[in-house]
């Protein structure tokens, strides 16, 4: 299960008359903790920015899938809502999530996200859609995040451990 954090950057831009603006700007992360969201972050925006930037506030984001299409960088957020039948209840409980979605336009959006989504079991709705401040989204990527599991020079395999010797 992904947990995905909005993180909001703050820097100066350089626009067409050569003028520096202060911009904000949002993206989302793919991370297990606030402080892994903080890492990705500044690893990602340091390498598209130049100069100084920062992050100006990390929240978590109630997104429960990302589907990216490459013919568009637009995001949008699509509200959808369905009904499960509480087991042993008899009762009926009504479920929202949220989707981020490609689309050059709400009506793209609106059939992307059936598209997307009509492997599910439950029928759905979708209430609501919007265009998102989202920029870029950066999903996990265990290649790229294999950098951070290599061992320091000076551990060993346990395979190469004495069980008798003390380490």
């Amino acid at each position: 299960m992904n947990i995905w954090f909005t993180c909001k950057i703050k820097y100066q831009k350089i626009d067409e008359k050569g003028k520096a603006k202060n911009v904000s700007e949002m993206y989302l992360v793919d991370a297990v903790s606030f402080t892994e969201a903080e890492r990705r972050i500044y690893e990602k925006i340091e390498t598209m920015i130049q100069g100084e930037f920062y992050v100006t506030g990390i929240a978590k984001a109630r997104i429960s899938d990302v589907f990216y299409y490459e013919d568009s960088d637009i995001w949008h957020r699509c509200k959808m809502v369905y009904v499960l039948e509480e087991e042993g209840k008899g009762k009926e409980k009504k479920i929202t999530n949220y989707v981020l979605l490609t689309a050059p336009n709400l009506k793209e959006a609106y059939d992307r996200m059936y598209q997307s989504l009509n492997n599910m079991l439950v029928e759905f709705r979708v209430t609501e859609i919007v265009e998102s401040p989202i920029l870029e989204v950066f999903p996990y990527d265990s290649i790229e995040e294999d950098k951070f599991q290599e061992a320091p020079d000076n551990y060993r395999p346990l395979s190469e451990v004495d069980a008798n010797q003390q380490v």
